[in-house]
């Protein structure tokens, strides 16, 4: 299964994109999407575009994205959503699934604790799929994102009724609030 991971950003859009056979994790491609400067309606096209371009070139499975925090500026959290929304946009326009993390899910499935900084992020994504070097921020945190999604993919599709053994089998009757599962 080839995974598409989406950090979102009005300036730098982050992406990586990883294959799950197994256990095993394999790195295939990561990047960014700069939307330069200027006004907005022409940034987000950047980001539509530069995301369709990602899921032909790739051809994934499906797609995660990280969820928006609110931040002290309300225009930047505004800003940022509007950017996420263009990325979601051109992920279901490719007709992919798109599942949602926050930072913290996604912190503590790359790293343990949920309060990581980004050099951690960096050096455990360059661990987890053997690079031989960090990748940058943005498309650290869009891996990252992605193996968030690999090791949570199976139990989400359980949870949802994806397959017969969730009707019956050991997460029958479960559901996720705030990154946990409860009855």
């Amino acid at each position: 299964m080839i995974i598409l991971g989406i950090d979102p950003g009005l300036r730098t859009t982050g992406f990586g994109v990883i294959q799950k056979h197994g256990s095993k994790l394999r790195y295939i491609a990561s990047g960014t999407i700069k939307s330069g400067e200027g006004d907005l309606p022409t940034r987000l096209k950047v980001i539509l575009d530069g995301v369709g371009e990602v899921a032909r070139t790739y051809g994934p499975d499906c797609a995660a994205i990280e969820q928006v925090f609110v931040n002290v500026n309300p225009q930047s959290t505004l800003l940022l959503g509007q950017a996420r929304g263009a990325a979601i946009c051109a992920l279901v326009t490719a007709e992919l699934t798109v599942a949602e993390y926050s930072p913290t899910q996604i912190k503590q499935a790359v790293v343990g604790t949920g309060r990581a900084v980004k050099a951690q992020m960096q050096d455990m994504v360059a661990r987890l799929l053997q690079l031989p070097g960090l990748p940058g921020t943005d498309a650290a945190d869009a891996l990252g994102i992605a193996i968030c999604h690999a090791h949570s993919r199976e139990t989400l599709t359980l949870i949802a009724g994806g397959t017969n053994v969730a009707a019956t089998g050991p997460l029958a009757g479960l559901r996720m609030r705030r990154g946990r599962l409860v009855g």
